[in-house]
């Protein structure tokens, strides 16, 4: 077997005819992959509290910046506001407008690792940070530095305007900090607070602060109020109080609780997590129950929308639930009462905001479209019904009510058509800043992905798209089966709502392009098919019960006449990374090919990592069996079956799965004789934050299957160079 220093000085012989192998496909096809993944996707949608200004961060091609429009004529007044110039792997986060609308509020730079490191995926000398910035948005003025963060997990900027626009919060080094919105007053830590606090939350007089003061296997609300020399807090127990949420008057706070940690607690079985619903004197730290749920699997405490879906409004509760199998909507009186069902129906409900005047919740299901999302609205007290904002062969998400409650402004794509902002209208929808979208964007050139419906051996139902190749009738073509990651996530029947999969969904749009048939599937463990179907029983590490939907997604594309059954590959990245790499190791009958980003290959090592494990007064007494059991449901388990050759791609800063795994993984293959290829991305996490990284390895990974399913070449152990 080649070293890998050979295999470098191998791939660099051949880099320049692999470039020009691929510069004469792209000129020979539709359309290039930098034309596919070239749009602006747009995140972070906010609105004023007051007026018709909104909010919303473009990321073009790794540049990310702050954009904003107002009301009525959005289209018109769309306009950048920051000017980022680099794709220097900076993401932009938790944008946020003060009320009156006149400046913006942001975060700049990736999440801590476990070194404190903020991500520097462009190998800058110096050191990048994670910074709170602010713009004033009608001067000309640059951006001002407001302080430093260190969150340190991903998505956990948590940034707080006070409701006078005076002032913004945040949690950094487990601290909360404060400053003054006009820069005239320094970041500062608010006094000193024993232990890590986290998800600050502004009375509605700005003269107080919420957070939750979390102590490991307990959780308490803490209340900080200016000019105070003591943290108050509101009704301490043993459970664990979580989402503090204030009352219009501010004299309550509304918060979740659930059980304390429980210590030696069995591995195996999934038990249910009972919750419930408490509300507390902001003044005296009495409080008591309101609500709780039932002890059975179906109600536990939802963990797919449940701080965004949890809102005190006026005298009311809004809250999600999944106690008759759906995420569902409720409200109830903050006085107590039996909660209403507000959204009764077969479908689930995502993203959820509450109208300026607060009557109605908007929301995002897909109701009567179920690979689909649209807006939706219903009376917070119950008296209408839901009633649908928009429909079709659309999408649509992340929606907000402008603060003069004239219009609805939301995200949207479809089949053809990458995420853009829209505003709501009479007839349907208007795109905002169309003229960000690139005139080259490859829309006519597009397919539709089909809807297909199957079952795996089980009898589980699962859907997918297929994405059909242009002219592929009376052709045998290569066949591709791709999975998501989460695993709680859902693939659309069009460009999806979050960054990585609206990637994902144009590079199965290009490898269709490429002469490949595509079966995006859904398996088990996703969202939005009820939650039967999301905590399905023995899988990921108790069983991997979900790797049948992979064998028959596999399936299913070999029984298409036009497929080549005996060129069937599949791909993925983090889970979806994962079943890439379960596929390969129980069934390279099936699966000739894979490309396994950053995915999970043995998870009895997240086990056995455990601080507990280590200790026999606290190890599970079926810690054995958890062990024994995680191993056999880990692609590294069934190595000795592993013939099919696979492209491995990570980034060595992955802050979600240990590079490790795939260093390991690596080893084994090669103790084996199993033929595999690397791209290794110094300094990317596990997202990548760089579109150049996203177009190397996009671009392998077309090249791989190119290799090996259409042409089926052999691969000897290889290092890929930078495309």
């Amino acid at each position: 077997m080649a070293t890998v220093g050979s295999c470098v000085r191998w791939h660099h012989r051949i880099a320049a005819g692999i470039i020009l192998f691929l510069s004469i496909s792209a000129f020979a096809q539709s359309f290039t992959l930098r034309q596919i993944l070239s749009s602006p996707f747009p995140s972070e949608l906010t609105a004023a509290e007051h007026g018709s200004r909104v909010a919303w961060v473009f990321d073009a091609e790794g540049k990310r910046n702050v954009w904003i429009a107002d009301g009525p004529d959005f289209a018109k007044t769309a306009r950048q506001l920051t000017h980022y110039t680099e794709d220097d792997g900076q993401p932009v986060a938790s944008l946020l407008l003060t009320p009156d609308g006149s400046t913006a509020v942001y975060v700049r730079g990736s999440e801590l690792n476990e070194r404190g490191d903020s991500a520097d995926p462009d190998h800058n000398v110096h050191q990048p940070k994670q910074e709170v910035w602010a713009a004033d948005i009608e001067s000309n003025a640059a951006p001002r530095l407001l302080g430093q963060m260190g969150c340190p997990e991903e998505g956990c900027e948590d940034v707080e305007i006070s409701p006078d626009g005076k002032w913004a919060v945040w949690a950094t080094n487990k601290k909360l900090w404060l400053v003054s919105l006009d820069g005239k007053e320094p970041a500062k830590q608010i006094g000193y607070i024993r232990v890590e606090a986290h998800e600050p939350k502004w009375s509605p007089d700005s003269k107080k602060i919420a957070f939750v003061s979390d102590r490991g296997d307990h959780s308490f609300i803490g209340v900080y109020e200016f000019n105070s020399s003591f943290i108050h807090y509101i009704a301490p127990t043993v459970d664990k109080d979580d989402l503090p949420r204030w009352s219009s008057d501010g004299k309550s706070i509304a918060y979740i609780k659930t059980p304390g940690t429980e210590q030696k607690r069995p591995m195996i079985p999934v038990r249910a997590r009972p919750w419930s619903i408490w509300i507390g004197n902001a003044e005296t730290g009495d409080a008591h129950e309101l609500w709780h749920s039932g002890t059975a699997a179906r109600d536990s405490l939802p963990d797919i929308t449940e701080d965004g879906s949890f809102h005190f409004v006026s005298d009311s509760i809004v809250f999600s639930s999944e106690q008759d199998g759906r995420n569902h909507l409720y409200s109830m009186r903050s006085s107590g009462g039996t909660p209403a069902l507000l959204t009764p129906g077969d479908f689930d409900v995502e993203d959820v905001t509450i109208s300026p005047d607060r009557k109605y919740v908007i929301y995002s299901s897909n109701q009567n479209d179920v690979d689909r999302r649209h807006i939706w609205r219903v009376a917070v007290n119950g008296d209408e019904k839901q009633q649908a904002l928009t429909k079709g062969e659309t999408i649509e998400w992340s929606p907000v009510s402008t603060g003069d409650g004239r219009s609805i402004v939301c995200l949207g794509s479809t089949a053809t058509s990458p995420a853009m902002p829209y505003v709501l209208t009479q007839n349907g929808r208007e795109m905002v800043a169309a003229d960000a979208l690139p005139q080259d964007f490859p829309t006519a050139e597009l397919v539709t992905p089909k809807q297909v419906i199957f079952k795996s051996e089980d009898g589980m139902t699962l859907h997918g798209q297929l994405f059909v190749p242009r002219n592929a009738e009376g052709k045998k073509v290569p066949g591709l089966v791709y999975m998501h990651g989460g695993p709680p996530r859902q693939m659309l029947l069009g460009f999806h709502y979050m960054d990585y999969y609206h990637d994902a969904y144009a590079m199965n749009q290009y490898l269709a392009s490429r002469g490949f048939e595509v079966l995006s599937v859904n398996y088990r463990l996703g969202i939005m098919y009820g939650r039967d179907f999301r905590e399905a029983p023995n899988t990921v590490w108790r069983g991997a019960a979900e790797y049948k939907d992979i064998v028959a997604a596999g399936k299913y594309l070999q029984s298409l006449p036009q497929v080549d059954s005996k060129r069937i590959g599949l791909w993925g990245g983090s889970y979806g990374g994962f079943l890439t790499a379960m596929g390969l190791a129980k069934n390279s009958d099936i699966f000739k090919a894979g490309v396994d980003f950053h995915g999970v290959h043995d998870w009895s090592v997240f086990l056995t990592q455990r601080p507990y494990f280590g200790n026999l007064a606290l190890r599970p007494p079926d810690a054995d069996a958890a062990v024994k059991l995680a191993w056999e449901s880990s692609p590294d388990a069934y190595i000795d079956q592993w013939r099919s050759p696979v492209l491995l791609i990570q980034g060595d800063d992955d802050r979600n799965v240990p590079f490790e795994q795939t260093v390991d993984l690596a080893q084994r293959l090669r103790d084996h004789h199993i033929p595999f290829e690397q791209l290794v991305l110094p300094d990317e996490i596990h997202g990548f934050l760089r579109w150049k990284s996203w177009m190397e390895a996009y671009g392998a990974t077309e090249d791989f299957f190119d290799r090996t399913l259409k042409q089926m070449q052999p691969i000897g152990e290889g290092v890929r160079s930078k495309f």
